[in-house]
């Protein structure tokens, strides 16, 4: 048997050391890379604004402020310049002492600054309390990050939710109007729901459910969305859908569920799905409500039209008004 790869340990952090002076610079390489670091160095000022603005840069800087080309300070105004990129964290190593040289460095967006003659073990400690920040920062965003999706995404099928898709689908409508195309939607209800969760339970609903948003969005377009709409209804929003296309669309989505079955608990699951569907077209005046409002309707006929089965919302006036007759 061929052996066994090691454990990946956490990454290293990586930070980048600038300095002109190439023994200080190596003594600060060998330090940091003893202590765990994985170390990019630079010899100027424009060499560490190179490796700075690279989509892998590291996220901690120590600058000499006394570089040729650019000085540490000037490095530290254009990484703050920037406003969409992950936050850097900077310290300044200077043989300036005055007061009103810390108060330009901070002024610069430094966050640390250190006089030269330096004890190592301060150094050190500084760039740990620098690491803590950059850790808490980034749990911070992780956080932020984890509320957002629960806000927009539904707990069980970590699709959309109905804020969610329903935002979608008014930015889609005002889209359209601005482009002269048309969004189309469509409304999906799992038929005789009540029945599986009475006779197999209410984890095999969930299932149900999951199976049926899961297939449905095989069957949609990368640039479609899809979310539930509530209960075991969803909702698709579909951009520039020509109203001819909709049944076609609909009909995929309502084969790509039937054809399938759920296994839950040892039993096999047939699940069916009935859809209502409407577009915008060229009409004035149709809002997300409206819109949705007519998919509910069609949906409705095809409940009683024996389920398993789509219906379309006006589509006659869509297609008459998209063509200019």
């Amino acid at each position: 048997m061929p052996p066994e790869a090691p454990e990946q340990g956490p990454p290293k952090p990586r930070i980048l050391l600038a300095d002109d002076d190439r023994v200080g610079r190596r003594i600060l390489e060998r330090l940091f890379a003893l202590r765990g670091y994985d170390v990019v160095v630079a010899a100027d000022g424009a060499e560490a604004w190179r490796i700075l603005e690279a989509d892998d840069a590291p996220r901690m800087a120590i600058l000499d402020w006394s570089m040729p080309g650019l000085e540490g300070v000037d490095v530290c105004r254009r990484v703050r310049a920037r406003g969409d990129r992950p936050y850097t964290y900077l310290l300044l190593l200077t043989g300036k002492h005055a007061s009103s040289d810390l108060v330009e460095a901070l002024d610069a967006g430094a966050d640390d600054f250190i006089s030269k003659p330096f004890s190592v073990d301060e150094l050190v400690a500084r760039v740990r309390a620098g690491q803590r920040v950059l850790d808490l920062q980034s749990a911070l965003l992780d956080a932020q990050e984890r509320m957002r999706v629960l806000a927009t995404h539904d707990a069980l099928t970590g699709e959309w939710n109905r804020g969610a898709i329903l935002g979608m689908l008014e930015y889609e409508l005002a889209r359209a109007r601005r482009e002269g195309t048309s969004v189309a939607v469509v409304l999906a209800d799992i038929d005789r729901f009540k029945l599986v969760n009475d006779t197999h339970g209410h984890d095999a609903g969930d299932a149900v459910i999951r199976h049926t948003v899961a297939r449905m969005k095989s069957s949609i377009r990368t640039t479609d969305r899809i979310g539930r709409y509530g209960g075991e209804e969803m909702l698709v929003v579909l951009p520039d859908c020509p109203p001819g296309d909709l049944r076609t669309v609909a009909e995929r989505a309502r084969a790509a569920v039937a054809d399938a079955v759920v296994l839950h608990g040892g039993s096999a699951l047939s699940v069916t799905i009935s859809l209502g569907a409407a577009a915008s077209g060229h009409r004035a005046g149709v809002t997300a409500a409206s819109l949705v409002t007519e998919a509910d309707r069609a949906l409705y006929r095809a409940k009683n039209g024996g389920r398993n089965r789509v219906e379309l919302a006006n589509v006659a006036p869509a297609l008459a008004l998209a063509s200019g007759q």
